[in-house]
């Protein structure tokens, strides 16, 4: 693409670094949120005040990526209506959306839990890839993948009680959440043409945020209690946020889909360990087999990219 010729994001060894970086960011929004959560006195019941609290972290985030992308100098036209209407509906799908339902699925699964589900979305995303995009073809590796990584998913539900078995408000919103991170990844390329990609990641996240504390205020939002330590928990959510989707928006548009994908393997690595370590939770040797066999799956799509 002649937006991405002879660009940083196009070089192997920064492609690597970039996409690490992400998802390590990423992994560790898992334990932020429900330690934010908590600190703001936001209990699993108050889906409002959750939305509202995404909100805030994905609004400032926006604005952030915007000032950014100003003092670089970026330019912020977009070309016509048709474009405005594309970068909102990118909005709605990456985040209004997409977190609304990863939100509330968090709050009702445990951690490590929802850190593995969602690596759902990549699955969906090289498969997509394939029937949306020339350049990614539908091979015999990509389907053994698939199911590897899929069998992985499915020892999550292995056993009972405590430790697993399929919630609707839980896993469910997990599902769809990675169903709209999925969707939301293959309009990147699209969004890349439309306007600049750090600057339609501005306003993507900004005009997403508003529309989750709208959704919040509608549903009656409060935000409980407000202590420094929560404050910071969100200042490090919205630097995530900034971080992770600017980088992966711009490596997804430079790049075939599967050679970044591999990559979000680490997310539910980092997501498990981290909430695991971070929040107390108790761990399961399944949430390790699963990982590991979703990382296979995720290896075996794109080994022979990489």
């Amino acid at each position: 693409m002649n937006i991405c010729k002879n660009d940083i994001f196009t070089r192997p060894a920064w492609v690597v670094f970039f996409a690490l970086t992400a998802a390590v960011a990423w992994g560790w929004a898992y334990p932020l949120i429900k330690l934010g959560f908590d600190e703001f006195a936001i209990t699993a019941n108050m889906t409002g005040s959750k939305m509202l609290f995404a909100g805030i972290r994905f609004a400032f985030s926006g604005v952030i990526v915007l000032l950014i992308a100003f003092a670089a100098k970026r330019n912020f036209r977009v070309r016509n209506v048709q474009a405005w209407l594309y970068v909102l509906l990118f909005a709605l799908l990456n985040t209004t959306l997409h977190y609304a339902f990863f939100y509330i699925g968090l709050s009702h699964s445990a951690g490590a839990r929802a850190a593995i589900l969602n690596s759902l979305g990549v699955f969906l995303l090289v498969i997509l890839a394939c029937l949306f995009f020339k350049s990614d073809k539908l091979t015999f590796s990509k389907i053994a993948g698939c199911v590897v990584g899929f069998v992985g998913l499915l020892t999550l539900n292995i056993g009972g009680g405590d430790s697993g078995g399929f919630t609707l408000m839980g896993d469910g919103m997990i599902i769809l959440n990675a169903i709209c991170s999925a969707a939301a990844g293959l309009m990147t390329r699209g969004l890349g043409s439309r306007v600049d990609v750090f600057v339609g990641t501005g306003y993507s996240l900004a005009l997403g945020g508003l529309l989750l504390v709208v959704l919040g205020c509608a549903m009656g939002a409060t935000l409980p209690q407000i202590t420094v330590a929560g404050v910071v928990l969100l200042f490090l959510l919205v630097c995530i946020s900034s971080l992770g989707f600017t980088i992966y928006n711009k490596l997804l548009t430079c790049n075939p889909v599967g050679r970044v994908a591999i990559f979000n393997s680490l997310i539910p690595v980092v997501g498990a360990l981290t909430s695991c370590l971070c929040l107390d939770e108790p761990f399961y040797w399944k949430y390790l087999f699963a990982a590991l066999l979703a990382m296979a799956g995720i290896y075996i799509i794109n080994k022979r990219r990489a």
